[in-house]
């Protein structure tokens, strides 16, 4: 009932900026926590950052100062925007969003909805 779809990779040279968008789709009543993590070649997948509803955002130690998390409620969006882009940046980026939505019998429920993925590729 719930769709994250991502946009906004692609390779950059280091030093560049891009921004990644998440839109979430479907019977959404409300979406709470919205995120973004990580997963690099052979590694972890890892929390970049995490935004509330109101606002409030949060970064993982490796993304202070240059990664900015924000969202449009109205949107149902997230975005992500990274300045000063390193070749270790490299990875395929994935949004998470905490939805309460309508269920096909008309319940509310909550669940925890993954994008894709987006494929963002620093070159030196």
């Amino acid at each position: 009932q719930v769709q994250l779809v991502e946009s906004g990779g692609g390779l950059v040279q280091a030093g560049g900026s891009l921004r990644l968008s998440c839109a979430a789709s479907g019977s959404i009543f409300s979406i709470n926590a919205m995120g973004w993590y990580r997963q690099a070649p052979g590694k972890q997948r890892e929390l970049v950052a995490t935004i509330t509803s109101g606002g409030r955002a949060n970064y993982a130690d490796t993304a202070k100062g240059r990664f900015t998390i924000s969202r449009d409620n109205a949107k149902n969006t997230v975005y992500l925007r990274v300045n000063s882009l390193l070749p270790e940046d490299t990875a395929v980026y994935y949004c998470n969003a905490d939805v309460l939505y309508y269920s096909n019998d008309g319940v509310g429920r909550t669940g925890s909805y993954w994008g894709q993925g987006t494929q963002v590729t620093v070159s030196s």
